[in-house]
């Protein structure tokens, strides 16, 4: 990790204005950003090097889901020791458990936090991880 950031953070939202003003988020708050629009691309970023210390990423998109790119952390170990950070809009209690079963550390439903909270709660995973 260098040193002149506060970890690295791997971003993975199909919404291409979100990944965008989140990669900005996080950059002007210290932190190291590949946003990733699709769970292939974010595959691709783990395979080649990327080590982030959290992924933030939505369950619901096209082609593979969050869901889908948990079974492929856990099989392929690109990203071990990442805090799994769901940010998303489904608020059913059944997703969040399924998630959290997967190995999620935090779900956080989109509409409650707004961006610097979002930020924020990563940091705070962030930092829980490296005690």
């Amino acid at each position: 990790m260098n040193e002149a950031t506060k970890g690295n953070v791997l971003f993975v939202d199909d919404d291409k204005f979100l990944a965008d003003m989140y990669g900005m988020k996080f950059t002007s708050a210290g932190y190291t950003v590949q946003t990733c629009l699709s769970v292939a691309e974010a595959l691709a970023a783990l395979k080649a090097g990327f080590a982030p210390d959290a992924i933030v990423f939505d369950l619901t998109m096209p082609e593979r889901d969050g869901f889908s790119f948990l079974d492929e952390l856990s099989q392929s170990h690109v990203a071990p020791g990442a805090t799994l950070i769901a940010l998303t809009n489904m608020s059913d209690p059944a997703e969040r458990s399924k998630a959290e079963s997967l190995g999620v550390h935090r779900y956080i439903v989109k509409a409650s936090m707004i961006p610097s909270e979002v930020v924020q709660a990563v940091a705070e995973e962030i930092a829980k991880r490296k005690k």
